[in-house]
C-alpha cells in the first residue's frame, strides 16, 4: 500500500528458456515489491537473467539495490530492459553507463 493506503500496481513472472530467465515486471517497483523482483529473478538454476522493466511505472532506492544485487549475482549474464522511467532513475543514480542496461529503442 502507499501513503494514501491504495493498493500498490505490482506484477512479476518468470519464464525459462534452458537456464536463461526472463523476468518481466510491471507497476510499482519499490522497497515493498523490490525483493519480490530479486526473488524471481534468482530461481534454481539461473545462469542468466533477462529483466524487462518496460511496465515499470515507478523504480526507488530499493529497487535500485535489488537491480545491483541481481548485477553482482549474474557477472556478465544479466540484461536489463528499461522503462523510461527506470532508464531516468538509472541516469540519475550514475548506473545508465552499465554494461547489463540495454537503451531504450
Amino acid at each position: 500500500m502507499d501513503q494514501d493506503g491504495a493498493e500498490t500496481i505490482f506484477s512479476v513472472s518468470t519464464s525459462t528458456d534452458g537456464d536463461r530467465a526472463t523476468v518481466v515486471v510491471s507497476g510499482e517497483v519499490d522497497m515493498s515489491t523490490a525483493d519480490a523482483m530479486f526473488e524471481a529473478a534468482t530461481g534454481a538454476g539461473f545462469g542468466g537473467v533477462v529483466l524487462d522493466l518496460r511496465d515499470v511505472t515507478f523504480f526507488d532506492s530499493a529497487a535500485i539495490h535489488a537491480l545491483v544485487r541481481l548485477a553482482e549475482r549474474y557477472p556478465g549474464a544479466l540484461e536489463v530492459i528499461p522503462s523510461r522511467q527506470v532508464h531516468r532513475v538509472l541516469d540519475i543514480s550514475g548506473l545508465a553507463s552499465q554494461p547489463w542496461l540495454l537503451q531504450r529503442g
